[in-house]
């Protein structure tokens, strides 16, 4: 029919512009979940500078219990690797050439990874920084594994990594604490 109701038209527009406000809002909230400040477990990052000279820079993301068993289940649990706190994973940015808990480990940005234990940890840095959570880990992008005893520690709501001058890098969480030296 040549001839349309303008009515008909009218309706066809408003269909269009509802369709279009949707997609638009619905990418909106797609982005505002990639803005780390808004996500469940809220971004955070620990610094130092080692007597080596070195800066090292830690950027992680903070789980909380919540009441959860951290270490059964799927947080982080016992014997698999682990992003070592949330959403993407961890990084581990260190300026110069450094020993880790006496390893060597050469300058640049890495992932970090662990692999929690009842006793001892592995702590892994991956050659690959840009990775959501351990979904894509691949060990064989690992450049170095070194272990180190966990113990008993205050109960920690958050996870939280700190780093000393000193060298020392204790990660903390529930009531375990785990911690390795840079020098």
């Amino acid at each position: 029919m040549w001839f349309q109701n303008p009515l008909t038209k009218m309706k066809k527009l408003l269909l269009l512009a509802t369709f279009a406000l949707g997609a638009f809002m619905s990418n909106a909230q797609h982005d505002m979940s990639k803005d780390k400040a808004k996500m469940p477990s809220p971004p955070a990052s620990a610094s130092a500078t080692v007597s080596s000279g070195a800066n090292l820079t830690i950027n992680y993301s903070q789980p909380a219990v919540k009441g959860r068993n951290v270490w059964a289940g799927d947080l982080a649990p016992y014997g698999k690797v682990w992003r070592t706190g949330a959403n993407d994973a961890t990084t581990f940015d260190v300026s110069k050439d450094v020993m880790i808990n006496g390893k060597a480990l050469k300058a640049g940005k890495y992932a970090l990874f662990t692999i929690p234990g009842e006793k001892e940890w592995t702590i892994i840095f991956n050659k690959t920084p840009k990775q959501w959570g351990a979904y894509s880990y691949k060990e064989a992008d690992d450049v170095l594994r070194v272990t180190a005893k966990s113990e008993a520690n205050e109960m920690m709501e958050r996870f939280t990594i700190k780093a000393e001058n000193s060298g020392m890098v204790m990660m903390m969480w529930d009531k375990v604490k785990v911690g390795f030296m840079v020098k």
